[in-house]
């Protein structure tokens, strides 16, 4: 790293330390392992010296101000951004999104989902969870269990250009939850959702972890960290 992107910012993580919710499993290697992981842009140190595991069954959250790096760290640990110093390991693989095997492995709402104009929300879910092996009748039950579970069931017919900013944050979290995963990478989930939809997407995520997803959130919702997260990761940072 040079001194002169280090002088114009700087981003430093603090061990993971223990917020209540679900534990760290026990006796198996973590789902996700991360160690001194940097990233620089053009002279800018958007990430400098993350640390931290996430085990299988385990809830992470990454907090800190915005720019200091909690977006930048999901990226790379969804494989979309190579890390310029640091090693990674998602599963067992070093991440990169144009590996199959890899992309099975993990689901990631990071930024808005791809959706097609002409395909109504139902068929959106259907259509993930068809692609990712469920038979056409588990396909329709998965589609029809989120928009029950986030109360979304009226949208089931709806087109995407036809949602409000917060539905569209809700369908957004339907979809990354049609498919099976491994791993779930999730970038402020919390936004544009009021009080009470915030609570679905809680019990959803307790769920998940709890069927052994490991889970990494970026949030600055002191509610969703504190009543889902096992550890926190706080990155500091500044522009």
């Amino acid at each position: 790293m040079t001194p002169a992107a280090a002088n114009r910012r700087s981003a430093r993580s603090t061990a993971p330390r223990t917020e209540g919710g679900r534990p760290p499993a026990s006796g198996s290697a973590p789902a996700i392992r991360f160690r001194d992981v940097a990233v620089l842009r053009d002279d800018i140190l958007m990430l400098d010296g993350a640390t931290g595991t996430v085990a299988v069954g385990e809830i992470l959250a990454l907090t800190g101000s915005n720019g200091s790096g909690k977006t930048t760290l999901l990226r790379v640990l969804a494989g979309m951004l190579a890390p310029s110093d640091g090693t990674v390991e998602v599963c067992g693989r070093a991440p990169d999104d144009r590996d199959r095997r890899f992309r099975a492995s993990l689901a990631a709402l990071i930024g808005p989902p791809q959706t097609a104009r002409d395909l109504t929300i139902d068929e959106h879910l259907r259509f993930i969870a068809a692609t990712w092996g469920a038979t056409s009748a588990a396909a329709t039950e998965k589609a029809e269990g989120l928009l029950e579970a986030l109360d979304i069931g009226p949208l089931a017919r709806r087109y995407p250009h036809e949602l409000s900013s917060g539905q569209s944050q809700l369908v957004g979290i339907a979809l990354t939850l049609a498919r099976p995963s491994d791993v779930l990478l999730l970038d402020e989930p919390e936004q544009r959702l009021d009080a009470d939809r915030l609570g679905l997407v809680i019990e959803l995520l307790r769920e998940r972890a709890a069927g052994g997803t490991a889970v990494v959130l970026a949030s600055h919702s002191p509610r969703l960290v504190d009543e889902v997260a096992g550890r926190t990761l706080h990155l500091t940072g500044e522009v």
